[in-house]
């Protein structure tokens, strides 16, 4: 029982460093969920306001306003976890090179891009509902599962 103890402590990763900490933050916020983040919050802004047509015109743009704080504030903490997260996981060495990385001009360059070549992907492919793509090809193969649910 108590080797069971030990292993089961040793499994416990140990708390990051202040420095692993700042260096995960920075790998989180120069990643690539953080240069798609603007794209997906405009988008959900704009699903919420459509959803009240009956406020005024100032009103929208409060909600819009509104909207955007809330945004910062769920990306805020989303990146301060997944800072913490590669900071737990990933060496000091590792972090170090992955921040110069993504902070290099390239690096950049590559996640400015990152949201239309995600989206011109998506054009090219078609319907991405994996679900109803899956249950289709099966209701052809097999005459099962063809009314959608």
């Amino acid at each position: 029982m108590s080797l069971i103890l030990a292993l089961a402590l040793l499994a416990v990763p140990a708390d990051p460093t202040p420095e692993a900490l700042a260096l995960g933050v920075r790998l989180a916020e120069t990643g690539t969920l953080s240069s798609l983040i603007p794209n997906i919050v405009a988008e959900e802004r704009e699903k919420l306001v459509a959803k009240f047509p009956e406020l005024s015109d100032a009103d929208k743009a409060a909600l819009r306003a509104t909207a955007d704080e809330t945004g910062k504030a769920q990306t805020a903490r989303l990146m301060a976890a997944m800072g913490r997260r590669y900071a737990e996981t990933l060496s000091i060495e590792d972090l170090r090179a992955l921040v110069a990385f993504n902070e290099s001009p390239a690096a950049v360059r590559w996640r400015a891009a990152t949201p239309g070549a995600i989206l011109g992907a998506m054009e090219a492919v078609g319907d991405p509902n994996f679900q109803e793509n899956a249950r289709k090809a099966f209701c052809a193969k097999t005459g099962k599962a063809c009314t959608p649910r």
